[in-house]
């Protein structure tokens, strides 16, 4: 990558704490890069097969697109706060330094622990469903049975290589899988709108009537899932040349497109059955729903293409959630939250190459422990799909609710404190507002836990699995109260980023 005399200057200059070997790589990213990266994260081609149908079939709640519309509103309330506290916070560890802003370091120190378990669970738990996909496509087109955890190691160091290359380049790779991606699922939107099933272009999934019954708080855990993603755009803000514009831009954009685009896909779906046929195909066909529909409108070239974009789309959000993972562990090691040795760079690339190593550890020894585990026959999905991928996506899910609630919460004492009451009024409440439904639907998610993950109210995992997150909350904090009474200089320290490495300079001089 070549840069110019101006880049190079600010490049050359200490802009971290600890100097510029624990920097990471500025002026890589720009709204088209760091937009790729954020909405790789959502893997909708993963959503829309499998998310949605799996809401449908569990739930039984025909207003699925109507609930995405609804999320859509709640995360752009949160993220009009959370983009303003971005204009003042550059740092890669971007939860956790905001909740370190508002609330303090001991939360700061809690939220970051809780960061790196959910995205490390989130990103893990990926590989289960990518390595039985992948699975099905050697058993389907080469009839070669291959064990799911195979391909979902070999996913585990390719993700793992890339995530010591340059960032840019990894934007390259998920912009065009995600293009294509969306481009298929398009294709199937105007198919199902063209040729809708027996009751026609039917607006009823949008009807509020649909969202009626016990099960709305279950299916908005389930649905919430599926923006995850977009509240990662602050932590590249330290790999952009303008963090306070080019962050909020993202975010927008990523909140907007996706509450529109899993809208309207989730809308053909119930188009494509009809509204009354749609809960009853998705419990029998599952993830197969999609392909079934496309086969029918498309042909089974597109639904093959649609096949291997599936499991593309399942790298490309592997590999962002890697690299969020990485970003997180520079972050902790710069401040003293994690050994010193994550905090630096690695190389010529400027990646955060420790957190890297340690993301790929913790994947490759998940996977062979599942693996191990696995006393089912090739191409059965109970360890892979319903235990692997849904147990830790939904323990990752939890945790990014939580952090996201908290966060709300941050933006207000934030401004609170620094007297702007007035000039940030309206995006006061929309935090608060945002804040409390984040805590609604994280109540709903603990409480029914049993029922996302398939186990029986009375199953020790109902407790056993959001306990992880629990913990990590637990522990996190113990960390804080430990800094703040044996080093409250690294306390202090905690969120700050830059600004920390500024502060004891001048102190020096």
């Amino acid at each position: 990558m070549t840069t110019d005399s101006s880049s190079t200057s600010r490049t050359d200059g200490i802009s971290t704490f600890k100097g510029q070997e624990r920097a990471l790589r500025a002026d890589r990213l720009g709204t088209g890069g760091l937009l790729l990266s954020v909405l790789a994260a959502t893997a909708p081609l993963m959503v829309v097969a499998g998310v949605m149908p799996t809401t449908f079939a569990v739930i039984g709640i025909v207003g699925q697109p109507l609930l995405f519309v609804l999320l859509g509103v709640i995360l752009v309330l949160f993220g009009i706060g959370y983009a303003e506290m971005s204009r003042h916070v550059h740092n890669a560890g971007a939860f956790y330094a905001y909740i370190s802003r508002g609330l303090g370091g001991t939360a700061g120190a809690s939220a970051a622990l809780v960061a790196l378990v959910a995205y490390n669970a989130l990103q893990v738990g990926i590989y289960g469903i990518f390595g039985f996909e992948v699975s099905g496509l050697f058993a389907t087109y080469a009839e070669v049975e291959v064990a799911w955890w195979i391909p979902a190691l070999v996913a585990a160091l390719a993700v793992g290589a890339l995530g010591w290359l340059k960032i840019d380049v990894n934007a390259k790779v998920l912009g065009v899988l995600l293009v294509i991606e969306v481009a298929l699922v398009v294709i199937f939107d105007i198919a199902a709108v063209a040729d809708p099933g027996k009751e026609g272009l039917s607006l009823h999934a949008f009807n509020p009537d649909t969202l009626t019954g016990a099960g709305v708080g279950t299916a908005l855990c389930f649905c919430i899932a599926a923006f995850l993603g977009f509240e990662q755009a602050p932590v590249y803000a330290e790999e952009t040349s303008r963090p306070h514009v080019l962050v909020p831009r993202v975010m927008f954009l990523a909140v907007g497109g996706v509450a529109v685009f899993f809208a309207v896909s989730s809308w053909a779906l119930t188009v494509a059955t009809g509204p009354s046929a749609i809960v009853g195909e998705s419990q029998k066909q599952s993830a197969g729903l999609l392909f079934n529909l496309t086969e029918s409108r498309l042909g089974g070239t597109f639904t093959d293409v649609l096949h291997i974009l599936f499991v593309t789309g399942m790298f490309a959000a592997m590999l962002s959630f890697h690299n969020v993972v990485a970003r997180y562990a520079f972050a902790m090691g710069r401040e003293g939250l994690l050994p010193a040795a994550f905090g630096r760079t690695t190389g010529s690339s400027g990646a955060p190459g420790t957190g890297s190593l340690l993301q790929t550890v913790v994947s490759v020894v998940i996977v062979i422990a599942f693996a191990v585990a696995d006393d089912k026959p090739t191409g059965d999905p109970t360890v892979p799909v319903l235990h692997l991928f849904t147990w830790f996506g939904n323990i990752g899910a939890l945790g990014v609710i939580v952090l996201m609630a908290a966060a709300s919460f941050s933006v207000v004492v934030f401004f609170v404190r620094r007297g702007a009451v007035g000039a940030q009024a309206w995006r006061l409440v929309t935090s608060a507002l945002a804040g409390i439904a984040l805590l609604v639907i994280a109540g709903y998610t603990v409480k029914d836990f049993d029922v996302l993950v398939g186990a029986g109210p009375d199953s020790s995992l109902s407790w056993l699995l959001p306990g992880i997150i629990g913990l990590a909350l637990l522990v996190g904090l113990a960390q804080g109260l430990f800094l703040r009474a044996r080093s409250p200089e690294a306390h202090a320290r905690i969120g700050l980023g830059n600004e920390a490495f500024q502060l004891d300079k001048a102190a020096s001089s």
